[in-house]
């Protein structure tokens, strides 16, 4: 499925709209910065739909994010995506809100300096008063001298592109070299430790998988999955005890029952890259986490997390099964967006 834009989408006239699928949004590019830097405003919306909100291709000015269960994998409803795109737009405002005064601040008091006066601006005849005196002022000087008021090209103060003002203790990531506001930076770091801009990550993603869990693999040669014939079946068997949450879990001391899950992949050579992902993102604690589940409305049992996994052979994408041709690009597409690669 070919998910690129073939036309440019202006940021500053679009805040969102549907994509080509039903499950797809697009939005501006800072709009998406916006909403993912620090903001509540996703955590909200997906713990209320029972939705993941993923990033899932980039163009020119904007990107386009999939809205996901949060569990397994399933249709989302017209009414969900046009609330998501509510949403967006209600944003959209608020940023626009938040960048104008500050811009307008701005004019006033650069108005102020210029004319030196304290409140209000120049009158007429004292604006022509005014530029016959600079021009004046501007002709005496030596050809050779420069004028203070000229700017050299090229030395513009850059803006945060994730709170769109004046940068505040400029902080400057060295991989790709993107510059935030010190301050914007560690909240969108707080959300996912990856420039906000290019998405290249920073450091090992960890997560708050319990620690006493076990992903054991076997091997089925004479199973077929259907869509990957003449390959075996590899089957994945996480396991976990019941356990006492800890401090970065939704509610420190509270106790979880274990669980354990199936998961199936091909025996292919896609397929075992995809294992050996799936084992990184496993010792980075990052296949589950504890919360509430989607499936029978518990709180405090271990669920799982953004990684999508298919727990059936058969029934295709609605039973999370095969087949399901781009299920083994999807998921490791989801892997490298957490830093998690096949090398």
């Amino acid at each position: 499925m070919d998910l690129r834009l073939h036309t440019t989408i202006s940021s500053a006239t679009m805040s969102a709209r549907a994509g080509r699928n039903s499950d797809e949004v697009v939005l501006s590019q800072p709009l998406w910065d916006y909403l993912t830097a620090g903001q509540q405003h996703v955590a909200e919306f997906q713990a209320k739909h029972g939705l993941c909100v993923v990033r899932q291709s980039e163009s020119p000015g904007c990107c386009t994010v999939r809205l996901r269960p949060s569990e397994g994998e399933g249709p989302v409803s017209t009414a969900t995506r046009k609330a998501f795109i509510s949403l967006c737009r209600a944003v959209h405002k608020e940023m626009t809100k938040q960048v104008t005064p500050k811009r307008k601040r701005s004019l006033r008091e650069a108005l102020r300096r210029v004319s030196g006066r304290d409140e209000g601006g120049p009158r007429r005849s004292q604006r022509q008063k005014l530029r016959k005196e600079q021009a004046t002022e501007f002709e005496e000087q030596p050809p050779s001298q420069e004028s203070p008021s000229v700017k050299i090209e090229g030395e513009e103060e850059p803006s945060c592109s994730i709170c769109m003002g004046e940068m505040v203790e400029k902080k400057t990531l060295d991989k790709c070299g993107h510059s935030f506001c010190k301050s914007c930076l560690e909240r969108a770091f707080q959300v996912k430790r990856a420039c906000p801009v290019c998405r290249l990550v920073y450091g090992q993603l960890v997560g708050n998988q319990p620690h006493n869990g076990r992903m054991i693999v076997e091997r089925e040669p004479d199973l077929e999955l259907p869509g990957h014939e003449g390959y075996g079946c590899i089957c994945i068997i996480y396991s976990f005890l019941p356990g006492i949450q800890g401090e970065e879990h939704p509610n420190p001391g509270v106790c979880y029952p274990g669980t354990d899950r199936v998961a199936y992949l091909p025996d292919s050579p896609e397929g075992n890259r995809a294992l050996a992902m799936l084992r990184k993102a496993f010792d980075q604690r990052l296949i589950f986490t504890i919360g509430t589940s989607m499936t029978t409305g518990m709180n405090n049992v271990i669920t799982w997390n953004d990684i999508h996994h298919k727990t059936c052979i058969w029934g295709g994408p609605r039973c999370f099964g095969y087949p399901d041709p781009t299920y083994l690009v999807r998921v490791m597409e989801e892997l490298r967006e957490k830093g998690v690669t096949a090398d």
